[in-house]
């Protein structure tokens, strides 16, 4: 990759790694519908106007919009919600472990929908050692007890689960759109559903917040969903997909250090060794460093 992707990759990775800790501050004041509610209502504000700026078309079709709304459901509304309720009941930096599953399930959702993504043995290890990490991190004993933290643990991988659905549905449905534009309509569809159900379970939305939360709901809303959505796709046409899975390995560890910094979290050490799993499971999937390098010529 060039010197200007790898920053734009690494400033993707701080952006996120950051979301985890500005929707826990944020959950301290607002209810979680309320929070996932402002997250796609401002982003997707934020998006149409780049849509709008740019001169890009809007699609008029109905198919095409009624595949928005399932994107929405399947990459905000399902992950956003469940991730944040998890937050009540777990630390962000697991939070984040969780969400790195995302890739897991990605392979096993794509050798299901897709007859071009066979897995592999090379493939079918690293969703193995994939597992093996997400269990370790639980810790299997703590499922046992079946509680309210064991509960909230299998939600955020319930989300990470719905963003790898989400993947394959706009590979089928979506592709050929600007990427914009898609965002934008993607957001759409969520805030559909999450403002109204942000006034029935929630009651009527107050803005006599603390400065925090209101700092918060701004950072993840607008920096850390309409930027970085924005920001994706440009990293995407530099450095290609394969790339970008490095930016799942570089999210838990920027929010894990900003919740021991800010939150005083501690993780227990299965979550480390959980995660060096993990991570160890998205690298023998990604491949490169098992193919041979060309000979340099002397």
């Amino acid at each position: 990759m060039s010197a200007r992707a790898w920053a734009e990759l690494m400033l993707l990775a701080l952006i996120w790694g950051g979301v985890f800790l500005s929707v826990r501050v944020a959950l301290d004041e607002i209810g979680f519908v309320t929070a996932v509610a402002h997250r796609v209502f401002w982003a997707t504000l934020v998006l149409w106007i780049v849509v709008t700026a740019r001169g890009l078309p809007v699609p008029r079709s109905p198919r095409i919009w009624g595949a928005f709304l399932v994107m929405g459901l399947l990459n905000n509304v399902i992950p956003f919600s469940l991730m944040a309720w998890g937050q009540l009941h777990i630390e962000s930096g697991l939070t984040s472990i969780f969400n790195a599953a995302t890739a897991i399930f990605g392979v096993i959702v794509a050798a299901i929908a897709f007859r071009d993504e066979r897995l592999t043995a090379r493939r079918a290890l690293g969703v193995t050692l994939g597992f093996l990490g997400v269990a370790t991190a639980i810790g299997l004993e703590n499922l046992a007890q079946f509680d309210l933290r064991s509960l909230a643990q299998l939600a955020v991988l319930g989300g990470a689960f719905s963003y790898a659905l989400a993947g394959a549905w706009a590979k089928k449905n979506l592709s050929g759109l600007p990427p914009q534009v898609a965002a934008a309509g993607m957001l759409t569809g969520s805030a559909v559903v999450m403002v109204p159900a942000a006034f029935w379970f929630d009651g009527m939305p107050s803005f006599d917040l603390e400065l925090r939360t209101l700092a918060a709901i701004a950072y993840y809303a607008l920096a850390a969903t309409a930027f970085a959505y924005l920001l994706y796709y440009r990293v995407l046409a530099m450095a290609g997909s394969g790339n970008l899975m490095l930016c799942t390995l570089l999210i838990p560890p920027v929010a894990i250090l900003l919740g021991a910094w800010i939150l005083d979290e501690t993780l227990p050490p299965r979550a480390y060794l959980g995660f060096a799993l993990l991570g160890l499971g998205l690298v023998i999937i990604d491949g490169r460093m098992f193919r041979r390098r060309p000979p340099v010529p002397t």
